[in-house]
């Protein structure tokens, strides 16, 4: 059971737009699989071995996952990188619990989130120079 469907339409309608504005959270963006627009969710990214974990807290019916697991791809900024995602997988909870950080947090347990996106690295597009 992960979050009800009626927050997740909450958090991309408004929510997700007040975060995107901060610009203080890692942003996928990914194409629309239907559409085919650009899309930009914020979310938590997790990096692990050549890639990234990301806790599906809406399920994997999530548009932004769908679109991804579609379209085979996605790109990723944190800070000031932005890397090029590929091959994403759903990956159960214990696997993905195995590859994360010590730093992530457990999502509520009352939320019974059991899938995971995990999604490898093809490659570091640009940096930002620091200082």
């Amino acid at each position: 059971m992960a979050m009800p469907r009626w927050v997740a339409r909450v958090n991309k309608r408004f929510t997700n737009k007040m975060v995107l504005k901060k610009g203080n959270s890692p942003v996928i963006t990914h194409q629309g699989r239907v559409s085919g627009k650009t899309f930009r969710t914020p979310l938590d990214a997790h990096p692990v071995d050549n890639g990234y974990i990301f806790i599906l807290m809406h399920g994997s019916d999530s548009d932004w996952v769908q679109n991804i697991l579609a379209t085979g791809t996605a790109s990723l900024k944190v800070g000031a990188d932005e890397y090029e995602l590929v091959s994403p997988r759903l990956v159960p909870k214990d696997v993905a619990w195995q590859r994360l950080p010590g730093t992530a947090k457990p999502p509520p347990g009352f939320l019974r989130v059991t899938e995971y996106l995990q999604m490898d690295v093809r490659e570091q597009k640009r940096r930002q120079p620091h200082g």
